[in-house]
């Protein structure tokens, strides 16, 4: 989205930005309720508006605070989203009528020199049109009137946000070329605290999002594009996961539900570890809805630089990933510092490299020959007395490995023998820390009576 123009959303906490944000890029994309401060980190998202495809950015609410506390470094990063925007959009609450923090930050906004619309949300009916004329005073131009929440006036704020854009250069070209090379879509998981934010920072080489000492500071599942040698990668940073039992706040839930669901669109996950406090059964859990969704996954050792034994707490993670997570075996563990970049290089290629193996085809010939050694080294088991057999296989599909195994009564192969052919075939074709589908087809002998 990078030669789109940018179109960003502020104002204070809870005139419903985030509410606006969804609406006009026509899906549910930031986090809202009832309750002010629930956006922390720019949301970046392509919209159609008034014919016009643009980069619509949602902000943290502005308020007056110190740099060094949360809300100081919500409002550094909304000030950052504006000294890169075409065009911002300044939300008013329009029941709440204007109030000092609004004209204070329409005087900032002002000497920031960017194109300003000025919108008065929460303007429902005729009364709520009335109440938004109190926006004028701003001295901003005329209020748009609009309820985001009921979309009444949103499609004359898409008109006039098309109107006051720069002249298209090259929007089409744009949308077709992301078509035709989409970006890796890499996701960001772990628990609270583990670095997640911090690494994206690293990666990106800038300050984007907010990190700090409290935990549980993203809250949104937040698209970040990002590039490398090899093409174009959209970063997804989400929500620390808890425990369910632990998860008890309307928000958090709803936090969490969105980690879950980049967990579900991302092709590769990265699963971001404390290393000073080891493997905890939550990373556990973690990885194996990445498994159970079919994901790539690596695994990331952050703060390696405060690890203590280096080679004790590595072996001891190894040992309790191949006990506990055998349905991966052989995935990438890359120890890095997210702080202090040491070791980030190794991060990217890694995931492509996870990427490439998820994605792997093999072909029909020499899947046959796995599957004759695999079954002369260790036959199927009998039963009912007789020995089940597996006539052919073939790759049904990749993203992730798929194999279909014919045979007759092969639907009542045992999940043991089943676990020995995805580790042989793990084995014989490098597909290390993949996930592996095997699909069991039955066939049925024509000249057996029916009984």
């Amino acid at each position: 989205m990078d030669n789109l123009p940018r179109v960003v959303v502020i104002g204070r906490p809870n005139v419903g930005k985030s509410t606006l944000f969804n609406r006009l890029v026509g899906r549910r994309v930031a986090l809202i309720a009832d309750q002010p401060g629930v956006t922390r980190d720019s949301q970046e998202a392509r919209a159609r508006l008034g014919g016009r495809e643009v980069a619509l950015v949602d902000t943290a609410g502005l308020e007056e605070a110190a740099p060094e506390t949360l809300a100081g470094r919500m409002r550094a990063g909304a000030a950052a989203a504006v000294a890169c925007a075409d065009l911002v959009l300044l939300v008013v609450d329009a029941r709440a009528g204007i109030t000092p923090a609004d004209a204070h930050f329409a005087a900032w906004l002002r000497r920031q020199g960017r194109p300003i619309l000025l919108v008065a949300n929460k303007a429902e009916g005729r009364a709520g049109g009335a109440e938004a004329m109190d926006a004028f005073r701003l001295g901003l131009g005329t209020p748009i009137a609009v309820s985001a929440e009921h979309g009444e006036g949103i499609a004359g704020l898409m008109g006039r946000i098309a109107e006051m854009l720069p002249a298209a250069a090259g929007d089409g070209d744009d949308a077709a070329e992301a078509g035709e090379n989409a970006p890796l879509r890499l996701a960001i998981l772990g628990r609270p605290n583990a670095g997640k934010s911090t690494l994206i920072n690293r990666l990106l080489g800038e300050q984007r999002q907010i990190t700090g000492p409290e935990p549980g500071l993203t809250r949104d599942a937040i698209r970040i594009p990002l590039a490398d040698t090899a093409g174009a990668i959209e970063l997804i940073d989400t929500a620390g996961l808890r425990r369910r039992a632990r998860i008890e706040a309307p928000l958090e839930k709803l936090a969490a539900s969105a980690a879950i669901g980049a967990l579900r669109r991302a092709e590769v996950v990265a699963l971001v570890i404390d290393a000073e406090l080891g493997l905890h059964d939550q990373d556990l859990q973690i990885a194996r809805l990445a498994e159970q969704e079919g994901r790539a996954l690596v695994i990331v050792l952050n703060k390696w630089d405060a690890v203590s034994a280096p080679e004790a707490t590595r072996r001891a993670i190894a040992e309790r990933l191949e006990t506990s997570l055998a349905q991966l075996r052989g995935i990438a563990t890359i120890p890095l510092s997210a702080a202090t970049g040491t070791g980030v290089t190794r991060f990217l290629p890694a995931v492509r490299k996870a990427h490439e193996i998820w994605n792997r085809r093999i072909g029909t010939s020499d899947i046959n020959r796995w599957l004759a050694d695999a079954l002369s080294r260790n036959p199927p088991p009998l039963l009912d007395g007789r020995r089940l057999k597996l006539r052919y296989a073939t790759q049904a599909s990749t993203r992730p490995p798929t194999i279909v195994l014919f045979g007759g009564r092969a639907d009542r192969l045992p999940d043991s023998y089943r676990r020995y052919l995805v580790n042989h075939l793990r084995e014989t074709f490098d597909l290390l820390g993949t996930p592996i589908r095997i699909d069991l087809r039955p066939t049925r002998n024509p000249y057996e009576k029916d009984r």
